[in-house]
């Protein structure tokens, strides 16, 4: 079992699941943790060298640019509606990161 990959799809996973809590429960400090989450998991993504290694990170850094926003959106502005649709967009990036992960694992399944 390789655990560099179980704690990266780890993070992600958790990151995912953290903006969906925001989504639900609209608070500053569930879209911090999204937020925190999503960092670590750009940052574990940066060292990986695997077949979708490019497309797991910009996924991974669009999910970051949607969330840091929203951050300063609901915390400095006030403005719960762009949170909100930031957020969205966040969890969108992250869908698509968590496919791109399964995908790989599939392609690296057929090789052996």
């Amino acid at each position: 079992m390789d655990w560099g990959k179980v704690i990266y799809v780890f993070f992600s996973l958790m990151s995912l699941t953290s903006i969906a809590g925001f989504l639900y429960e609209h608070t500053a400090v569930s879209l911090f943790v999204a937020a925190s989450l999503n960092l670590v998991s750009t940052v574990l993504k940066i060292g990986v060298r695997n077949l979708l290694s490019a497309e797991l990170l910009a996924s991974s850094l669009v999910a970051d640019l949607h969330l840091i926003p929203a951050f300063v959106f609901l915390v400095v502005l006030g403005n719960l509606n762009w949170a909100i649709s930031l957020s969205i967009g966040a969890l969108i990036a992250n869908i698509f990161s968590v496919g791109l992960v399964y995908i790989e694992s599939s392609k690296i399944k057929d090789e052996y």
